[in-house]
């Protein structure tokens, strides 16, 4: 296993950030760690890296235990924290130096720079100064002082938060190629991104793991019988009139002359929808029902 977290508690005085956790992450895997704001995703990352210690319980990476090999674990582990800590004053290559020779590798060190900056696109960026990068490529900057030390194990904490539709795309499928070879853990609270490129998907909430299951197998841990249909009709309907139709048992506003009907039924009950538009002289202008996805999973476990 690349990581290996066991039992794993962190105490800030009376307030209990994780509550005994415990996972494991196979080495070639990329799995999603997911979870709302302050549920604990940042701290258990920290302490993953070593940057922070546990209160109880322990982590191995690559058999190495946290505690006693830090300085060992750090050449196993690439990290991109959530605040991506840049000098902006240093210009691109300048900066990625300064970083190989933390590692001191026995590669030479243009040659390790040309080879970085080509995986991570920075090619038409890298004699700027950080300081007047776009956040995209601010975040590939990032990227490049995780990976520029060819590590094992990738940690990465909000990888594309604050990124527009475009660079998220870049990014995501940057970590999708690097994540052929690595292990990479992935926190973010953006369910498309998990479902875009992880394998299998951890939720945490409140210091506590609620699910961790492979991403096609984790839609079974909400009532799959539940059906949910979003309609629009032609003109105003009073909202009384809509509890006739058959087998209903939640009714949403969704915009204008627009519905959500929810049901837990076996029985498809978009039938009964039509039979009701007919009855009542309209017109079904849209008929959506919608499947489970991992954002409805989210809601379910952390509300």
């Amino acid at each position: 296993m690349s990581i290996v977290i066991n039992g794993v508690t962190k105490l800030y005085g009376a307030q209990k950030a994780l509550d005994n956790i415990s996972f494991e992450v196979k080495t070639g895997e990329i799995v999603g760690f997911l979870g709302p704001n302050g549920a604990g995703k940042s701290t258990l990352m920290k302490i993953i890296t070593g940057f922070i210690p546990a209160t109880s319980g322990n982590v191995l990476v690559n058999g190495l235990e946290v505690k006693t090999d830090n300085i060992e674990l750090k050449r196993q582990i690439g990290y991109l924290p959530e605040n991506n800590p840049l000098y902006p004053e240093m210009y691109v290559r300048e900066y990625l130096s300064f970083v190989a020779s933390i590692y001191d590798s026995n590669q030479p060190r243009k040659k390790l720079i040309d080879n970085i900056v080509e995986l991570t696109g920075l090619a038409p960026e890298q004699k700027k100064k950080i300081g007047s990068l776009s956040k995209g490529y601010k975040q590939r900057v990032g990227l490049a002082q995780a990976l520029i030390h060819n590590p094992a194990v990738l940690i990465l904490d909000e990888a594309t938060s604050g990124l527009d539709p475009n660079q998220i795309i870049e990014i995501r499928n940057l970590i999708k190629e690097v994540g052929k070879e690595k292990t990479v853990l992935l926190s973010t609270h953006i369910m498309q991104e998990a479902e875009a490129i992880c394998q299998r998907v951890i939720i945490i909430d409140h210091g506590v793991i609620m699910a961790n299951e492979e991403k096609d197998k984790i839609y079974s841990l909400i009532n799959q019988t539940k059906q949910v249909i979003v309609v629009e009709f032609d003109k105003e309907l009073d909202f009384a009139k809509l509890s006739e139709i058959k087998t209903a048992n939640n009714i949403i506003s969704a915009g204008v002359n627009a519905w959500q009907i929810e049901a837990d039924s076996d029985e498809d009950i978009r039938p009964a929808i039509f039979k009701f538009a007919v009855d009542n002289s309209l017109t079904v202008l849209s008929l959506n029902k919608r499947q489970n996805n991992l954002e409805e999973i989210f809601r379910h476990l952390t509300n």
